[in-house]
């Protein structure tokens, strides 16, 4: 076995992404929703007020800290499919990253309860 994990290991990983990958298509989704559609607050709101701003610079450093883990997460996938063994000696890295990333969604939760405080205006 090269790296860290077992088949049970790599099944628990894969199946962590695919939630992770569910809850970023959503949080993503229907914020893009309440920007545009006006549902809320004027898209006007969002976009003069700091606070949104800094959430959506939190969003973007989640997101860029996303694309190495993704592709390797995507070549072990590749490699399990055709019954290779990925070396997953990284795991560990990218599980800092993923706590990282938590850390920052929950930094825009936070920003996200001071703007329906009406802050940042």
């Amino acid at each position: 076995m090269s790296g860290l994990l077992d088949d049970a290991g790599l099944r628990r990983v894969f199946a962590a992404d695919g939630w992770w990958g569910l809850a970023a298509f959503l949080w993503i989704s229907t914020g893009l929703w309440r920007l545009l559609a006006g549902t809320e607050k004027a898209t006007s709101y969002y976009l003069q007020n700091h606070i949104f701003i800094g959430k959506m610079t939190l969003l973007a450093i989640v997101l860029v800290l996303e694309f190495w883990p993704m592709a390797a997460l995507i070549r072990w996938r590749r490699l399990t499919a055709k019954g290779g063994r990925p070396d997953t000696r990284s795991a560990p890295l990218y599980a800092r990253i993923s706590f990282a990333q938590a850390g920052l969604i929950v930094l825009m939760v936070l920003a996200a309860t001071a703007m329906a405080r009406g802050y940042g205006v």
